[in-house]
């Protein structure tokens, strides 16, 4: 119980709650009675036990006298399944509980209005000079121009921030919480619990500067997709190591983040080409630069002090995708087969990592348009 329900708790000890202790009169007007409680929200009602307080057939109180409201209240709390396990403000979901799959919450973007957020878009780096000339005749492959449209939509997400009021924001963000953590209950979108999954603050959105919520949608594309959650999940454990621990969600970011870069470089044009498609591709050169991020810590014993050494090492390897994505394709065909995974068996001794906080951990705090 959170200390909300505490709070409320003792308020209803020492005031209205000391009319309804088992010593009240008989002759206590029930109409009153009601009223008195009339401001406590339906869901703090099973913490006070104030219902079954009102429904009891207790002293004289008999159950031609029980009113209508009562009633009502009574019927609401049946309908009542589950009660938020967290504080903070309430996840804002058309469907609460449900989880969102990446398909759904890509086709939201896919038909809401991104004008605005397009116009900021930089699609590739810009060169001039010798620099220009040198990528022209030796650079990566261009992207097939049918494929430029659902390019510039990645990078669209990329600019867009979270919106707590936007229900399908509030489900991806459940669903990453809930794939991540074993969860059955909906937590509230603001909470020190978002910590534990490796961010600094109690408001997600603070630490999306740099990737958007293509952050989230590629964390989303990791827990739901059957062939990554056993990665997801293996990788997440391995941020809580009590030695090796590294915040999670916030390691995530910085892999969009060189996963965008790449995507602008054009770095990804050739898979890109070949499957003709972009985010597939983008969302499988994430997932490989993040395994590829959690085999080198785990082998070679990397702390959070490594952090920077170990990312910047990725963002070479992204220049030649090539690699990632092989190593990749053989994790998932391991995984099919039930074999045991690249990461191999980890000993988690010791208590769990504390949350991490007050980091400076990336260095890239905004996602801005790059010139050579």
């Amino acid at each position: 119980m959170n200390e909300k329900s505490f709070h409320s708790k003792e308020e209803f000890r020492d005031g209205q709650g000391e009319r309804m202790s088992s010593g009240y009169s008989p002759s206590y007007d029930n109409n009153k009675s009601v009223l008195a409680f009339r401001g406590i929200p339906i869901s703090e009602l099973k913490n006070h036990g104030i219902l079954q307080v009102l429904t009891t057939e207790a002293n004289e109180w008999e159950p031609r006298v029980v009113s209508t409201e009562v009633v009502r209240a009574q019927e609401e709390w049946e309908a009542v399944d589950t009660s938020q396990p967290e504080t903070g403000s309430q996840a804002n979901s058309e469907q609460p509980g449900q989880l969102i799959s990446f398909s759904e919450a890509l086709q939201h973007f896919q038909t809401v209005d991104l004008s605005s957020f397009k116009k900021r878009i930089q699609p590739t780096i810009r060169r001039t000079g010798l620099t220009a000339l040198r990528h022209y005749l030796f650079g990566p492959l261009k992207l097939h121009q049918g494929l430029r449209e659902e390019r510039d939509l990645v990078l669209t997400i990329a600019q867009c921030g979270l919106d707590s009021q936007d229900p399908v924001h509030g489900r991806v963000l459940q669903t990453i919480y809930k794939k991540l953590t074993g969860s059955k209950f909906d937590c509230a979108l603001h909470g020190d619990h978002w910590e534990d999954l490796g961010l600094q603050g109690a408001n997600p959105a603070t630490d999306l500067r740099g990737a958007g919520f293509l952050a989230l949608l590629h964390l989303l594309y990791l827990v739901m997709d059957s062939k990554t959650l056993l990665m997801a999940q293996e990788i997440f454990h391995l941020s809580r190591h009590h030695i090796q621990q590294f915040p999670f969600c916030l390691m995530s970011v910085n892999i969009t983040h060189i996963a965008i870069q790449a995507l602008r470089e054009e770095c990804l044009s050739r898979e890109c080409n070949r499957q003709q498609k972009v985010i597939p591709v983008v969302n499988s050169f994430y997932a490989a630069t993040f395994l590829h991020l959690a085999r080198v810590w785990r082998t070679q014993r990397k702390t959070i002090s490594d952090s920077s050494f170990v990312l910047r090492d990725l963002e070479v390897l992204a220049k030649s995708p090539q690699r990632l994505l092989k190593t990749l394709e053989l994790y998932l065909a391991r995984v099919s087969k039930g074999q045991s995974s690249l990461l191999g068996a980890q000993k988690f001794c010791g208590p769990e990592a504390p949350p991490f906080k007050d980091l400076t951990f990336t260095g890239k705090s905004h996602l801005q348009p790059h010139s050579s």
